[in-house]
């Protein structure tokens, strides 16, 4: 695929309207077709006219998650790259967004360059940095709780009662960004 070709299109599903703004502009420029939807649902009407090449999806948007576009946009468009963008990034979400048939997974903040990047990669990394040391226990927490979040298909009930804790305590763990690891 020709990336500065101006038949590739390119889908952007994102609720952040500055973000998605900027990043619009910012591959309108790098030559491609671009299609803005700021949610799953508005992206499902997009699809009707508009088949992309790649994409990149929000994992945490109000209404359903971007991660649920990965099948129908795979169904459109067998050969479509497309990355999953979040500020909230965990093994559990990552794994889960590639079985479903993401190319590939980043966390926010990320420029231009980075998601470009991500999205022309033709072949995995096998010399890929490996810390040097294990996560902290605030982010082996945040790792389980999505994953049993995952496995309860995001019922935060479910998932509570799975995880032996309150509603409301999740609710509050849920709403703060995952601990950031030291490198």
């Amino acid at each position: 695929m020709n990336t500065n070709d101006s038949s590739v299109k390119f889908l952007i599903v994102d609720d952040d309207e500055t973000f998605t703004r900027v990043l619009n502009k910012a591959i309108q420029r790098r030559g491609y077709e671009t299609a803005v939807a700021s949610s799953a649902e508005q992206a499902l009407h997009l699809l009707e006219s508009f088949t992309p090449d790649l994409a990149t999806l929000d994992l945490k948007m109000d209404g359903a998650s971007g991660i649920t576009l990965v099948p129908r946009l795979k169904a459109l468009n067998p050969n479509i790259k497309i990355l999953i963008l979040t500020g909230y990034a965990s093994i559990s979400t990552a794994v889960e967004a590639i079985k479903l048939g993401a190319s590939d997974y980043l966390a926010k903040p990320a420029d231009t360059d980075q998601i470009l990047a991500k999205l022309n990669v033709t072949e995995p990394d096998p010399g890929i940095e490996i810390a040097d040391k294990p996560m902290s226990v605030g982010r082996l927490e945040w790792e389980h709780i999505q994953k049993v979040l995952i496995e309860h298909d995001g019922n935060i009930s479910a998932t509570a009662r799975a995880l032996g804790m309150h509603r409301r305590t999740l609710q509050r763990k849920l709403q703060k960004r995952p601990v950031r690891e030291e490198h």
